[in-house]
């Protein structure tokens, strides 16, 4: 409870308090960027640490040698504690691979394993260069012949730096960092200043404020490397990883502090006196999972990292452009459709086939606004707790005016059992088969389904009241199962509905046996509902 609460604790769920705050605040005013999952170097597996290289990118993946394979169960990124090396081929932190450095040759170009010497069968990655690219320093795992054991197998791993020179097309044989200490601590993450005198990376070796913290050394009149100094105006209690340092700003990941979740990006102030002036880069460049690895290619783009929903693997490589100008954009109002008024705290989602999605939470009148790329096809989908969603296409394609495109979504509120009738679900005479047209109805159900993924349905047919009642009963029964298989056939998992058949029992109207009825009240009988039996 908070009365039995410690300090820490407090500051803990005050920082939660605060950033749910700021997360909604910044997903209601979004930066203006675009921002795009590289899916030609993504796989299945963990994929990050995307660095310029020459005329292509050099990055850091677990995939197998040829690029595809099953995802592990865990991320493979880069861990700072220690863990133990159960054989040569696989990782047992993730199931996967190792991890390896890869190489995109050119735009468009293939991806092939980068060519180093590493001298270890286990984790290679995040390497960083000097401006002329003959110098790389990289993270390394290997298993010492000193190491400290524990019935014969290494007690703990941890992770080191080293780098090497390149010598025409080979890569030297690498040198260890000078503040490697495999038996006690973790460095890594190292990034090499453009004028090559400075070297950031990271640690948890003793002295720091908690978890990981970033450190620089700067390089002597001899080459070597002086005293580490903790970069503590930008360290934490918590984590902080991949600094980077570009156009006077340092880049940062933490997973301290006020943010999205996990691991946010993070930027300070490069001055005489150090960093200051920190700021979250906000959303959507950072999103409730792990963001990092951020890597600007020019004033206004770049790569960074993510295992964020909507990507192909556990860790992504995502590219961003940020629009000096906007030009385009849509807006509109979330409404209760029975009620006709606005909802506030609906979320929006903006997607787009080449992109990611972006979210905003409308306001209190239910307002939402999102800006567009030109010659561009874009979906809208509205959520809110409790209401079932509504979505719309919008196009920038052909537009010749900057005027704002309006659009209105309508969210129906949901009411466990109320029946919903779905139209024109017809069957052919004594059949139970799905025709073309019922599957034109049936497939709105299934996007439904798909878009409210916590609702719970049960569906039912009805027949008039002609004919034997039993056989009613044994037809509409049939013609339910039929739908929701059809319906299961498209992705829907089994459990979450249910067929039933109501024969003549339910009628809504006074069409009941012995009574006279014209055609058209018979059919207004003859129907197919579904009701939300759960949420």
């Amino acid at each position: 409870s908070l009365k039995d609460a410690g300090p820490e604790q407090l500051t803990q769920i005050a920082n939660w308090k605060n950033s749910c705050d700021s997360a909604v605040k910044w997903m209601r005013s979004p930066k203006t960027v675009s921002i795009t999952n590289e899916k030609a170097l993504n796989s299945a597996q963990s994929d990050w640490a995307p660095v310029p290289y020459g005329s292509g990118l050099l990055f850091t993946s677990d995939r197998t040698a040829g690029g595809a394979g099953k995802a592990g169960g865990s991320r493979p990124f880069l861990k700072f504690d220690g863990s133990r090396m159960p054989d040569r081929d696989t990782y047992g932190w993730s199931g996967n691979g190792y991890l390896r450095i890869y190489q995109r040759q050119g735009e468009g170009g293939g991806i092939v394993p980068f060519a180093m010497r590493t001298g270890s069968d286990y984790h290679v990655g995040s390497p960083t260069f000097s401006a002329d690219e003959r110098e790389m320093y990289f993270t390394l795992t290997r298993i010492p012949k000193n190491m400290d054991r524990v019935k014969g197998a290494p007690s703990t791993i941890n992770i080191e730096i080293y780098s090497s020179r390149r010598e025409g097309d080979t890569w030297s044989e690498p040198e260890a960092f000078r503040y490697n200490s495999v038996q006690e601590w973790s460095v890594g993450d190292p990034f090499l200043s453009s004028d090559g005198k400075t070297l950031f990376f990271v640690s948890n070796k003793p002295g720091g404020k908690g978890g990981t913290d970033i450190y620089f050394c700067e390089r002597t009149g001899d080459g070597k490397w002086g005293e580490a100094t903790n970069l503590s105006a930008v360290n934490s209690a918590g984590n902080e990883r991949s600094p980077v340092v570009h156009d006077g700003y340092l880049y940062f990941s933490t997973d301290s502090g006020i943010g999205m979740g996990g691991l946010d990006i993070h930027r300070a102030k490069m001055g005489r006196g150090g960093p200051s002036g920190i700021e979250n880069l906000g959303y959507p460049i950072n999103s409730p999972q792990d963001d990092f690895a951020f890597r600007p290619t020019g004033r206004l783009e770049g790569y960074f990292a993510s295992n964020r929903d909507g990507g192909l693997g556990q860790d992504d490589i995502y590219s961003f452009i940020e629009r000096e100008r906007l030009k385009l954009l849509v807006q509109g109002r979330v409404f209760n459709r029975e009620t006709n008024m606005p909802l506030p705290d609906a979320v929006v989602t903006l997607g787009r086939a080449d992109g990611t999605p972006v979210m905003v939470q409308t306001d209190g009148e239910g307002r939402f606004r999102f800006d567009l790329d030109e010659n561009s096809d874009y979906q809208l989908l509205a959520e809110r707790t409790n209401f079932r969603s509504d979505r719309a296409s919008i196009t920038t394609k052909g537009l010749k005016s900057a005027a704002p495109i309006e659009q209105s979504l309508y969210l129906t509120p949901i009411v466990i059992d109320r029946p919903i009738r779905i139209e024109n679900i017809y069957y052919d005479f004594d059949k139970s088969n799905i025709r073309k047209d019922a599957a034109v109805e049936l497939d709105k159900l299934v996007a439904i389904m798909k878009e409210n993924p916590t609702i719970w349905i049960e569906l039912g047919s009805h027949t008039d009241s002609r004919g034997n009642d039993q056989y009613n009963q044994w037809l509409s029964q049939r013609r339910a199962n039929s739908a929701v298989q059809y319906i299961i056939d498209r992705g829907i998992e089994k459990s979450r509905i249910t067929a039933r058949g109501y024969g003549e029992s339910v009628p809504v109207n006074r069409c009941t046996n012995g009574v006279k009825c014209s055609e058209a009240d018979h059919q207004l009988n003859r129907r197919t509902e579904f009701r939300i039996v759960k949420q």
